[in-house]
C-alpha cells in the first residue's frame, strides 16, 4: 500500500477536535477552520532507512502526543505504529535510522518543580518495535549530579559500522565515599555506542567546559568546543574551537567565536576529502559560508556571500552529512548548490512542482541513490516525496497537513513598506482570497524572536487569519535577524523603540493603502512577536483596537531573573542590557497605556517565556481597569503543541477579533 493511499483512508485528526461555542465566540465555519488549521502537522519529522525501502515518521498520536510510524515502501502493507509518546508531557523530538532495522529516537520531557528542568534521552529500537533499549548512559545512585542531557548524535556512520553511533555524554562525577571505582570525570566527552548491544566506549575523554563536537561524517571527531567560564561560575561569551589534522590526537587552536557580537568563525561541518571545516562568520557585517583549511595552514576561504542578506543554512545530505551546499533568505529561501546533480534535480523539481517551489532534501539512502524531500510553497503546506536517481521516479509519500487539502489558502506576496525615518522595511503580504473586497480587517503579525525572521512560503497561523477574511501583513522589522548587524542593532529588546515603531509602521502604510480601516486593525504576535504587540501600545496607544500576544515576554527584569539559576545567565543579562529601556520596554510595566482589549495565551510548561509573565502582564491590566483575557494551557510549553489548544486559540482569537474590531458574523 502506498502511504499517501493509506492516509487517505485514515481518519483525520481535525476530524475530533470540537470547541464550545462559548469559548470559540464565532460562527461554525470559523470553528470548521480553527479545527483544520490548529491541527498539528500530520508528518513532524522524517527519515528513510540506509537501503531506502522504508521510512521513519513521527505522526501526531491524540491531541499532543506523538507516534513513529514505520512504512515499507516495498510492500503492500499498512505503515505500522511501532513507538508513541503521550506529550504529557514526554515528547519524541526526532528519529533516524541506524541500520536498516535499528532506529534511534530522541526523546525530551520537563520536570516541573520551583524551577522548570528539561531533560533528553535516546532510545534505540527495531524497526517492527521490539528490542529497545536507552542508548543515553546511566547514572548511579553515587551521581552527585542529575544527568539532565541525555546526549545528541553526531555520526550515524556507515551500516557497515555494525549499528554503531558517536554521541555526547555529559559524565556526571560520583559520590568516592567508600569505593575506588566512583567517576571523578565530569563534563561533555563522546562515546561510540552499539545501538543493539549497548557496548561503549569513550573516544573523546569529557571536558568541563566542552559544549560541541563535530564529527567527519566517517567516525572521527575533528572539532572541539570550549566555552569559556567566569569565576562567578556562569558561561563567557567565547567559544574557543580547536581541530585535529587527520591521523592526529592532538588539538591545534581553530578560532574563536564571540556570542554576544556574533564575529568569529562559528564551525558546522568537517568535509574529510578536502580535509576543510564549513561554518559561519562576520563578512561585511553579514554572515557568510567560509572553509578553513583543517592542515596546519590556516587557509581560509570565502565560499558564499551576500551583499544584503545573512548566508545561514549549510546544506548537507546523507548518513555521512555531506556538505552540498549553503543557504539564504532575500524574498524567498534560496540554495547555492555545490553537487552539480543537486544544482540540476533541484531545478527539474521547481518545473515539476510548480506550485511547491521550496524544495529541501531531508536524508538520503547510504548510496544516495534515493532522496528524501519536502516540498513546498505560500498556498501549499507541503508535501513529502522519494526521488530515485536511477529510475528518475518521484513517488510522493505523504502531504504535511491533508486536512487543508479541501481549502483554497491565500497567495503571500514579497513587499516593503517605509518606516517613519523613510527605511523600507521588508514585509510580506496575506490577503483573503478574493482580495480586498473579502478583507473585513486587518492584522500586523510580528515574528518571534527577536533574533528571527520571517520568511516566504505557508504559515498555519497567518492563513488561518487570512482564511477568516484578515488581510495579514508580518514585517521584518529592524531587530530582526538575516539582514546583518546594522538591521538587528542592539537586538529587539534593547533597540526596541526601533523595532516596534516599525511594527507600528506596518499597520499605518495598511490603513493608508486601503487595506484596512483605521477602526479594524489588530496586532497579534506570539513569544517576542507577542511582546511587539503588547508593546505597541507604549508608542501609540490608539493605533490598534484588538491585541493578541501568545506566550509573550512581558517583564524583561522578569526575563532576566528566569535564567538566574542557569548558566547562561550573564548571556541573557548582556542581551536584555540595563538602563531606562528595561522598565520603559516591558509591557507590564506599561499596563495603563495600553487602551486595546487584550487576549493572552500561555502553557504553564513554557521553559522558554516563563507563564508567570503573562499572568503577571493579566494583573497588571485588570489593575489599569483595562479589559483582558488569560487563557491559561496546563501541561503545554512555549509551542502550545497539541491540537485541541491550537484549535481553542484560533477560535477564541477569531471570535475576539470580530467582537473587538465591530466585525459582522
Amino acid at each position: 500500500m502506498r502511504l499517501v493511499d493509506w492516509l487517505a483512508g485514515a481518519s483525520l485528526l481535525c476530524a475530533g477536535v470540537s470547541v464550545s461555542a462559548q469559548e470559540a465566540a464565532t460562527d461554525a465555519e470559523g470553528q470548521r477552520l480553527a479545527a483544520a488549521f490548529g491541527s498539528r502537522e500530520q508528518v513532524q519529522q522524517i527519515s528513510i532507512s540506509p537501503d531506502g525501502s522504508k521510512v521513519a515518521m513521527l505522526m501526531p498520536a491524540g491531541k499532543r502526543g506523538t507516534r513513529l510510524v514505520i512504512g515499507d515502501r516495498r510492500t503492500d502493507e499498512a505503515p505500522k505504529s511501532i513507538l508513541a509518546s503521550s506529550g504529557e508531557p514526554e515528547q519524541l523530538t526526532h528519529c533516524f535510522w541506524s541500520t536498516n532495522q535499528r532506529i534511534v529516537c530522541g526523546i525530551y520531557s520537563v520536570a516541573s518543580g520551583s524551577e522548570l528542568l528539561g531533560f533528553t534521552r535516546l532510545v534505540s529500537l527495531n524497526s517492527d518495535g521490539g528490542g529497545m533499549k536507552v542508548l543515553s548512559a546511566r547514572t548511579s545512585s553515587r551521581a552527585l549530579a542529575a544527568m539532565y542531557d541525555g546526549g545528541r548524535l553526531i555520526d550515524r556512520l556507515a551500516e557497515a559500522e555494525g549499528g554503531t553511533v558517536l554521541m555526547t555524554r555529559s559524565f556526571v562525577p560520583e559520590s568516592t565515599a567508600g569505593t575506588l571505582l566512583a567517576n571523578r570525570t565530569q563534563g561533555l566527552g563522546v562515546e561510540l555506542v552499539n545501538t543493539t548491544t549497548l557496548a561503549r566506549k569513550v573516544v573523546e575523554q569529557p571536558r568541563a567546559n566542552a559544549v560541541d563536537y563535530v564529527s567527519d561524517g566517517h567516525g572521527s571527531v575533528r572539532i572541539m568546543g570550549i566555552q569559556s567560564t567566569r569565576a562567578s561560575g556562569y558561561d563567557g561569551n567565547q567559544i574557543s574551537y580547536s581541530y585535529r589534522l587527520p591521523a592526529s590526537r592532538a588539538w591545534q587552536p581553530l578560532s574563536t567565536l564571540d556570542l554576544n557580537s556574533r564575529a568569529g568563525f562559528n564551525p558546522s561541518a568537517v568535509d574529510p576529502d578536502l580535509n576543510v571545516a564549513y561554518g559561519f562568520d562576520l563578512n561585511d557585517g553579514r554572515k557568510a559560508l567560509y572553509r578553513v583549511a583543517l592542515d596546519g595552514s590556516g587557509s581560509r576561504e570565502l565560499v558564499v556571500a551576500r551583499p544584503d542578506v545573512d548566508v545561514d543554512g549549510l546544506l548537507t545530505i546523507g548518513r555521512h552529512s555531506r556538505v552540498v551546499g549553503a543557504s539564504f533568505a532575500t524574498d524567498r529561501r534560496e540554495a547555492v548548490f555545490f553537487d552539480p546533480q543537486l544544482k540540476a534535480l533541484q531545478g527539474a523539481l521547481k518545473k515539476a512542482l510548480p506550485h511547491q517551489p521550496l524544495v529541501t532534501f531531508l536524508d538520503a539512502s547510504a548510496d544516495e541513490n534515493q532522496l528524501l524531500l519536502l516540498a513546498g510553497g505560500d498556498v501549499e503546506p507541503g508535501t513529502y516525496y522519494v526521488y530515485d536517481k536511477r529510475t528518475r521516479a518521484l513517488e510522493q509519500v505523504l502531504p504535511a497537513r491533508p486536512e487543508l487539502a479541501n481549502t483554497v489558502l491565500a497567495p503571500v506576496k514579497a513587499i516593503t513598506f517605509p518606516a517613519t525615518d523613510g527605511t523600507p522595511i521588508p514585509a510580506y503580504l496575506t490577503l483573503p482570497v478574493g482580495g480586498a473586497a473579502k478583507t473585513v480587517g486587518a492584522i500586523v503579525l510580528p515574528h518571534g524572536g527577536p533574533g528571527s525572521r520571517d520568511e516566504w512560503g505557508f504559515d498555519w497561523l497567518s492563513q488561518f487569519l487570512a482564511a477568516r477574511g484578515f488581510a495579514v501583513l508580518q514585517p521584518n522589522f529592524r531587530g530582526s535577524a538575516g539582514y546583518g548587524d546594522a538591521w538587528f542593532q542592539k537586538n529587539g529588546f534593547q533597540s526596541w523603540r526601533t523595532a516596534v515603531g516599525d511594527v507600528n509602521d506596518g499597520g499605518r502604510w495598511l490603513v493608508q493603502q486601503g487595506i484596512a480601516k483605521a477602526d479594524k486593525l489588530a496586532v497579534l504576535g506570539w513569544s517576542y512577536g507577542g511582546y511587539a504587540a503588547l508593546q505597541s501600545a507604549a508608542l501609540d496607544p490608539a493605533l490598534f483596537k484588538a491585541i493578541v500576544a501568545i506566550a509573550p515576554v512581558t517583564d524583561l527584569d522578569r526575563l532576566r531573573e528566569e535564567s538566574r539559576l542557569f548558566t547562561n545567565f550573564m548571556l541573557v543579562d548582556a542581551f536584555i542590557g540595563h538602563g531606562p529601556h528595561v522598565r520603559e520596554g516591558s509591557p507590564a510595566q506599561n499596563a495603563a497605556r495600553i487602551q486595546a482589549p487584550v487576549l493572552l495565551f500561555h502553557g504553564d510548561l513554557d521553559r522558554n517565556v516563563a507563564v508567570g509573565e503573562s499572568r503577571f502582564m493579566a494583573d497588571q491590566l485588570r489593575g489599569a481597569g483595562r479589559k483582558v483575557d488569560y487563557v491559561e494551557f496546563k501541561g503545554l510549553d512555549h509551542y502550545l503543541n497539541d491540537s485541541e489548544a491550537r484549535t481553542r486559540m484560533l477560535a477564541q482569537t477569531d471570535g475576539f477579533l470580530r467582537t473587538s474590531l465591530k466585525i459582522d458574523q
